[in-house]
C-alpha cells in the first residue's frame, strides 16, 4: 500500500494521481481503517491531515473522503464544491454527523464499522476506472468542439478512419448522446452490431474481446455509437467498460464528447492521452471555446487546441492560441467537398486525401503510433 501526499512531478504521474481517492484526515485510527480497505481492492490514496494541503488534489480526485475530525476546518476552508464527496465518521449523534455533512457537501455518510462494506465497494469502483487509464494498451484520444458545430465530430470521425487506413487498430467512441450519431457521420447507420443502450444494460459483466467484437465495424474500425431509437445519458460504468474493452484491443480508442459534460465525458477526459479542442477560426467561435476549455482544464493536462478554416475575419491560428492559452496540434484548412462526400455516406478521411486526413495523420504520429506522420 503506497499513501502518496506530493504533488506528482511529471505528466504520467500526474495523470496516474488524478485517479487516486482523497482522504483528509489527521485521525490515525480512521487512516489505518481506510487504507486497510484500500489494500483489500487494492488501490493507492493520496492523504492529507487537513483542507490547504488537500486543496490542489480536492477537485479532481476521483471520491474525496473526509474524515469528521477534519470536517470543521474543510468546511472554513472554502474548499470548492463538488460531487463524490463523503463523510466518516464513528459518532453515534446523528444530528451532528448530519450537519458536518452538509457544511462540507457530502453525499453520502460512512460509518464505521457497518459502513466499511459500502466504501469498500465504493473504492473497487474507482480502482476499475483507474485501470482505464493506468493498464492501456492503446491510446486514447478525446474531441470536443469549442461551439455547436465545430466538427468536433467529423475529425473524430476522420481520426478511427485514418487509424484503419495507415494500418492500426482503431475504435469511434460516441459519447454526446444528442448527436446526430458517429455511426451515421461514417456513413454506417445500417451496420449491425451493439449500441449504447445494450452495452449499458450488460456493463458490469463485460468480456473486453467480446463487445469490440460485438460492435459495428469494416475493418480494422469499430464504432460504439449512441443508438437514435432510444436516447438517454451515459453511466460511468458504462463508459469504464467501453474504454477499458477498446484500449485492451485497439492501437486507438477516439472519443466524441459533448461540450456540456456529464459524467461519462469527464470520466473520458481523465482517460485521455490528449484531448484535442476544435474551434473554428472565428471571433465568436474563440469566445465561446474559451468557456469550453475552463470547463475541461481541471479535468486533463493534455488540452490541445485544433483549428478550423476558413477564417473569414482572417483569425490567425497563432491569435487564437494565444488567446486561449493553449498549444496547437494543428490547422485544418477548409475542404469544400466534404459535407458532399459525408452527405453521401463517405466516410470522413476515407479516401486518405485532403487536409482532413493529412491532419489526422499528423495528430496519430505525434501520439506516437506507427503509421503517423510525427511532426
Amino acid at each position: 500500500m503506497v499513501c502518496a501526499v506530493h504533488q506528482p512531478a511529471d505528466t504520467m504521474e500526474h495523470a496516474v494521481a488524478r485517479h487516486r481517492p482523497l482522504l483528509v484526515t489527521d485521525d490515525l485510527d480512521l487512516l489505518d481503517d481506510v487504507l486497510g480497505l484500500a489494500a483489500r481492492v487494492p488501490l493507492d490514496v493520496d492523504v492529507e491531515p487537513g483542507p490547504e494541503p488537500a486543496r490542489h488534489r480536492y477537485p479532481d480526485a476521483p471520491i474525496v473522503l473526509i474524515g469528521d475530525a477534519a470536517a470543521p476546518a474543510c468546511a472554513q476552508a472554502g474548499l470548492p464544491r463538488r460531487r463524490g464527496v463523503v463523510l466518516l465518521t464513528r459518532d453515534p449523534q446523528p444530528d451532528r454527523v448530519t450537519a458536518l455533512a452538509h457544511a462540507v457537501g457530502a453525499e453520502q455518510i460512512v460509518r464505521f464499522p457497518e459502513g466499511a462494506a459500502w466504501l469498500v465497494d465504493c473504492l473497487a469502483t474507482v480502482a476499475r476506472r483507474h485501470t482505464v487509464t493506468v493498464a492501456a494498451r492503446g491510446r486514447i484520444l478525446a474531441v470536443l468542439g469549442g461551439r455547436g458545430g465545430a466538427g468536433a465530430s467529423v475529425l473524430a470521425a476522420g481520426l478511427a478512419i485514418t487509424a484503419g487506413n495507415v494500418g492500426l487498430r482503431s475504435l469511434l467512441v460516441d459519447a454526446d448522446p444528442l448527436g446526430g450519431g458517429a455511426d451515421l457521420i461514417l456513413g454506417w447507420e445500417d451496420v449491425a452490431g451493439l449500441r449504447w443502450p445494450a452495452l449499458a444494460a450488460t456493463s458490469g459483466a463485460v468480456d473486453p474481446p467480446a463487445l469490440v467484437a460485438a460492435l459495428p465495424s469494416r475493418g480494422d474500425v469499430a464504432v460504439l455509437s449512441c443508438d437514435r431509437g432510444q436516447p438517454g445519458g451515459l453511466s460511468q460504468d458504462a463508459m469504464a467498460a467501453a474504454l477499458d474493452a477498446g484500449s485492451r484491443g485497439r492501437d486507438l480508442v477516439v472519443t466524441d464528447l459533448p461540450r456540456s459534460l456529464d459524467d461519462a465525458a469527464i470520466l473520458a477526459l481523465r482517460a485521455a492521452d490528449r484531448v484535442l479542442l476544435v474551434v473554428p477560426a472565428e471571433l465568436r467561435a474563440c469566445v465561446a471555446a474559451a468557456r469550453v476549455a475552463a470547463t475541461v482544464a481541471p479535468h486533463t493536462d493534455e488540452l490541445r487546441l485544433v483549428v478550423r478554416g476558413p477564417a473569414p475575419g482572417r483569425l490567425r491560428t497563432r491569435q487564437i492560441a494565444q488567446s486561449l492559452g493553449l498549444p496547437v496540434a494543428g490547422t485544418l484548412r477548409a475542404e469544400p467537398d466534404l459535407p458532399r462526400r459525408l452527405e453521401q455516406g463517405t466516410p470522413p478521411a476515407g479516401n486518405g486525401r485532403g487536409p482532413l486526413a493529412h491532419l489526422c495523420r499528423r495528430i496519430i504520429g505525434d501520439l506516437g503510433l506507427a503509421g503517423g506522420v510525427a511532426a
